[in-house]
C-alpha cells in the first residue's frame, strides 16, 4: 500500500516540472512587452530597460528559466506580480481560502443533489422519475453558469433582498455563488451515477443477491452503490480540482477575490509573473487532489490493494527461495 502511494507521489514531480516548462515557454515567446504595458505609453526607453533589469527580464531564455524553476522548486517562490509588485505565492495563499470555501460548498451541493438523482434515475429506468432526473441533468449541463448567477442575483438580492450579491464576508456571501457554481456538477454527478449504477445493476453478483432473497434496499446499499463508486470518485476528484483552480466566471460575477479573479486580472494586464504563478499553483492543487483520489481508490477498490499485496508476497517468496 505504501509503495502504491509513493509511486503516485513520484508521478507528481514530472507533471509539475512539465507544467512549469510549458507555461514559462509560452509566456516567454508570447508577443508584447509586459514592462511597456505596465509603465504606459509615456515611459521612455531608458525607464523600460531599467524596469526590465529590475524584474529580471533581460536574461536569455535558459538563464531566466533556470532562475524561475529553481525558485519554484527550491523555495516555492512562484514569482512576482508585475502589476502589484507583490509575491505571487503570498497572493495565492491569501486568495486560496476563498476559492476553497466556494469549491467545497459547490461540491457538497453537487454531490448531495446529483448522486441521489442518478440513483433514482437508474433504479427507476425508463420511468417518469428517470426522465425527470435526466431533464434536470440536461438543464444543468445546458445552462450557462454566469446566466444562472445573474438570475439568482436579480431574484434573491435585488428583488427579495435576502442574500448579498457580491463581495466576501460570512457564509451567506457564498450561498448564491455556490448554487450557481454547482449546477454543472449536479448534472455531471447525476449522469455519471446513473451510468455506473445501471452497469452494476446488471452484474451477476446483484442477480445472485436478489435470488438469495436479500431485500432491495440491502442490495442497493451493500452491493450496487459500493461497486459503482469508482467512476463517481474519479469525476468528483476532477470536478473538485477544477473548482480549486478557480471558478473564473462565478468569482467575477460575484466579485469574490479568489484565484479565478486573480488570473483574469493578470491576463487582462499582461501580468506574466502572476499568470505563470497562478497556473503552476493550480497545477499543484490539481495534482494533490488527484493524488488523494488515487489513495481513496486504494481503500475503496480491493483489487488495487490485492494487486500490491500479491507483488509483495511474490517478492518475499522469491527472496526466501534464494
Amino acid at each position: 500500500m505504501g509503495k502504491y502511494i509513493a509511486k503516485r507521489i513520484l508521478w507528481l514531480i514530472p507533471v509539475i516540472v512539465g507544467v512549469t516548462f510549458l507555461i514559462f515557454t509560452i509566456m516567454f515567446f508570447i508577443p508584447g512587452d509586459p514592462v511597456a504595458i505596465m509603465l504606459g505609453s509615456s515611459a521612455t526607453q531608458a525607464e523600460i530597460e531599467q524596469a526590465r533589469e529590475m524584474l529580471g527580464l533581460n536574461g536569455s531564455y535558459l538563464h531566466r528559466f533556470w532562475n524561475y524553476a529553481s525558485g519554484v522548486f527550491l523555495r516555492f517562490d512562484l514569482g512576482t506580480s508585475f502589476q502589484y509588485g507583490t509575491s505571487v505565492t503570498a497572493d495565492m495563499l491569501t486568495r486560496f481560502p476563498r476559492t476553497f470555501t466556494l469549491a467545497v460548498a459547490s461540491m457538497l451541493i453537487s454531490i448531495c443533489v446529483g448522486v441521489p438523482l442518478g440513483v433514482i434515475a437508474a433504479t427507476h429506468q425508463n420511468t417518469f422519475s428517470d426522465r425527470a432526473s435526466m431533464i434536470i441533468a440536461m438543464f444543468g449541463v445546458s445552462m450557462p453558469s454566469f446566466w444562472l448567477a445573474i438570475l439568482l442575483v436579480l431574484l434573491f438580492s435585488m428583488k427579495l433582498g435576502l442574500l448579498p450579491s457580491y463581495g466576501i464576508g460570512g457564509l451567506k456571501f457564498y450561498i448564491l455563488p455556490a448554487i450557481a457554481n454547482s449546477f454543472g456538477g449536479i448534472a455531471g454527478f447525476a449522469r455519471q451515477t446513473r451510468s455506473s449504477v445501471l452497469e452494476c445493476i446488471r452484474a451477476d453478483y446483484v442477480t445472485t443477491a436478489r435470488a438469495k432473497g436479500v431485500s432491495e434496499k440491502k442490495v442497493l446499499m451493500g452491493h450496487i452503490l459500493p461497486n459503482s463508486m469508482i467512476p463517481i470518485i474519479t469525476y468528483a476528484g476532477t470536478q473538485f480540482s477544477g473548482l480549486l483552480g478557480g471558478a473564473i466566471v462565478i468569482e467575477n460575477v460575484f466579485t469574490i477575490p479568489g484565484i479565478g479573479t486573480y488570473m483574469v486580472q493578470a491576463i487582462n494586464y499582461r501580468d506574466y509573473g502572476a499568470v505563470q504563478g497562478s497556473v503552476i499553483f493550480s497545477a499543484i492543487t490539481f495534482s494533490v487532489v488527484m493524488l488523494i483520489v488515487d489513495v481513496i481508490y486504494a481503500y475503496v477498490d480491493p483489487r488495487i490493494k490485492a494487486q500490491y499485496e500479491n507483488k509483495q508476497r511474490s517478492t518475499k517468496n522469491g527472496k526466501n527461495k534464494e
